[in-house]
This record gives structure tokens, sequence and C-alpha cells, in this order.
């Protein structure tokens, strides 16, 4: 999952976990960082990518059977949504809960 932080004692900022979806997020995660550097209040200080710490990833191959269940999931979700018109509640449930949303 992106994420960005900033940790005031030490002075250092990150941005990451953003693969496939680079320039949007980059962009976002540069304003988010100014805002958290400067200490700006704004709507993007506040997103939950903000300081967020992904759980650890289960050992090979569980990671990789984990990840490739997620992007089926989501892939399926999407072409059912783009079918229906409507929210995927069956795919988006099962994509949020192997995620930590759900």
């Amino acid at each position: 999952m992106p994420s960005v932080g900033f940790d005031r004692r030490t002075g250092l900022a990150r941005a990451g976990g953003y693969s496939g979806d680079g320039v949007a997020l980059t962009n976002l995660a540069g304003r988010t960082l100014a805002h958290l550097i400067t200490d700006t209040p704004s709507d993007l200080t506040g997103m939950p990518w903000v300081n967020h710490r992904s759980p650890t990833w289960e050992p090979e191959p569980l990671r990789w059977i984990g990840a490739t269940l997620g992007q089926e999931l989501a892939v399926a979700a999407d072409r059912g949504e783009v079918r229906t018109g409507r929210p995927s509640k069956v795919l988006g449930a099962a994509f949020g809960a192997l995620t930590g949303h759900g």
C-alpha cells in the first residue's frame, strides 16, 4: 500500500509503495510531504496513507499467493463494475479483507 510519512524528531521523510501508479501518486506524495514538513494543515495530511505501515508479508510462497490473489480479485471486481455500473460488493469485500481494509 502506498504511504508517506515524516518524523519530526529525525527530520526524515519517506514515500513509497506505489508501484504501477508512480506519476499521479508521486505528485500527491510530494504535495503531502511538503505539508507535513512545513506543518501546514491540509486535507492531504489527514489522508489514511500518512504514516501508514503495511503489515509484514508472509514468507514465500504465501506472499506470492496473496499478491496474485489480490491482483485477480481487483481485476475481477473492476470488470464486474464496468459491466454492471455498480460497485462490486462481494469481490470488493474479499479484496478489502485481503488487504486489511475490510
